[in-house]
């Protein structure tokens, strides 16, 4: 049977810590014990942890050797914001597929009351990618970043850089990732797409245009679907 993952609240050498929600739901829900095993992500590293002891409130494990995991490749996202809770939906959907980093910008089709809003929800967004991450067994929850302006996301960025572009007519995303060596940026746009203005700070910027195919998707549907054409493709 597959053992249940954690992601450690705190990691303190060869002990490990699961704190409030976590520890609560260990402790009451699953009913942990003592002596129990389970998979336990420590500063990025999956180890086997025996729990020490369990309360409502804290679990304490200690660590010991380290369980083999899949390694994916490095995906950061930046995604313009839009509606919060079909924004959050690709949050938890990006965080299930691998993403490394999430980059929440400010478009200029960001409407002005959710750009004002989308500083206070940062602490929620980490809070929902991190149950996410848990869910889908990974070792580590994506980094999400404070919501940034996209003239200032953009540059100096490393690696493969494609921003997805409804007025792209000719290069697949399939085929912009030909040659690719992660890690890789990629950029999406809020409803109603890239102004010609922002299409022309990517290409200043040295990013490669490409598109999803020629039916009109929703912002947190291309977002799903770019991810999963890049693991793909990458992985």
């Amino acid at each position: 049977m597959t053992r249940r993952r954690w992601i450690a609240d705190r990691v303190k050498g060869d002990h490990a810590y699961l704190l409030g929600q976590n520890a609560a739901h260990l402790f009451r829900v699953l009913r942990g014990q003592p002596g129990e095993e389970f998979e336990v992500a420590a500063d990025g590293v999956l180890r086997l942890g025996t729990i020490i002891s369990a309360s409502l409130h804290e679990v304490e494990f200690h660590l010991g050797e380290e369980v083999r995991s899949a390694v994916l490749p490095e995906i950061s996202v930046t995604i313009a914001i839009f509606k919060f809770d079909r924004l959050e939906w690709a949050m938890e959907k990006l965080t299930e597929l691998g993403v490394t980093r999430i980059i929440p910008v400010i478009a200029e089709r960001t409407s002005q009351h959710l750009a004002k809003a989308a500083a206070s929800r940062v602490e929620r967004w980490r809070k929902l990618v991190h149950e996410a991450a848990q869910q889908s067994r990974r070792i580590a929850a994506p980094e999400v970043a404070s919501p940034i302006a996209l003239s200032k996301s953009i540059k100096d960025v490393e690696g493969c850089r494609i921003v997805l572009s409804e007025s792209e007519q000719s290069v697949s995303l399939k085929a912009a990732l030909k040659g690719c060596v992660p890690p890789l940026a990629l950029a999406l746009g809020p409803e109603g797409g890239w102004t010609e203005e922002e299409a022309q700070l990517f290409r200043d910027a040295g990013w490669k245009s490409a598109s999803l195919g020629h039916t009109i998707l929703r912002a947190e549907t291309a977002a799903i679907a770019a991810a999963a054409v890049c693991f793909s493709e990458l992985a």
